[in-house]
């Protein structure tokens, strides 16, 4: 059974913090990324989705109460209507804080056919934890996850904005070795990949 199937699962959801208790992060780039996003839009509420992105790349890959409440606070939203959706998401990390690089192993029926459960077992043993579980230096965070939409590389792996597969033992070493070597956070590059899809160059004031 997947770990992410178990019942009564310890996680508690974010604590929403009182306006007053606001430590407000968003840089100067985040800001202006906000208000070129007000121009794509017909309201601030449609700005959630790309607003948590901003947020998960400015927060370190991670939506925590915090996180939350700084956008709820930008767009003017409750901060219950923005948890909502945040949670809705898979993509989103609102779960836990990730590792620098999140590995997420698609364990579906093209990549289980072409041994993903080895896969997803031989990087457990490797890395030293189990699903959802990040090692103990940080680096790493363990996912299994639903379709990858790339049955044409299975058993897929996929590491930020990246796909990796097919993968066997010898290229997960690899893989391994070359991401513990990469000074950027995949998780974080990932989401400045998308906010950078979503509002295009920035407009010069």
């Amino acid at each position: 059974m997947s770990d992410f199937l178990q019942l009564g699962s310890p996680n508690e959801r974010p604590r929403a913090p009182r306006l007053d208790e606001l430590d407000l992060k968003f840089s100067d780039q985040a800001l202006a990324e906000l208000d070129e996003l007000y121009s794509h839009y017909p309201d601030k509420k449609s700005c959630i989705l790309p607003g948590l992105w901003i947020a998960q790349r400015e927060y370190g890959g991670y939506l925590n109460g915090e996180a939350i409440a700084e956008v709820a606070y930008h767009l003017k939203r409750s901060y219950a209507e923005v948890e909502g959706v945040a949670t809705f998401y898979s993509m989103y990390n609102t779960v836990h804080a990730v590792g620098k690089h999140m590995i997420e192993v698609c364990t579906c029926l093209s990549c289980q056919v072409c041994g993903a459960y080895p896969v997803a077992e031989y990087l457990k043993k490797k890395l030293g934890v189990g699903f959802g579980e990040t090692t103990e230096d940080g680096v790493f965070t363990l996912h299994e996850v639903e379709c990858l939409n790339a049955c044409d590389r299975a058993p897929v792996l996929q590491v930020g904005s990246s796909y990796h597969g097919p993968v066997d033992e010898k290229s997960i070493d690899a893989l391994l070795e070359n991401l513990r070597a990469q000074e950027e956070s995949t998780v974080i590059q990932m989401a400045n990949d998308i906010v950078k899809v979503q509002t295009g160059p920035l407009k010069s004031k």
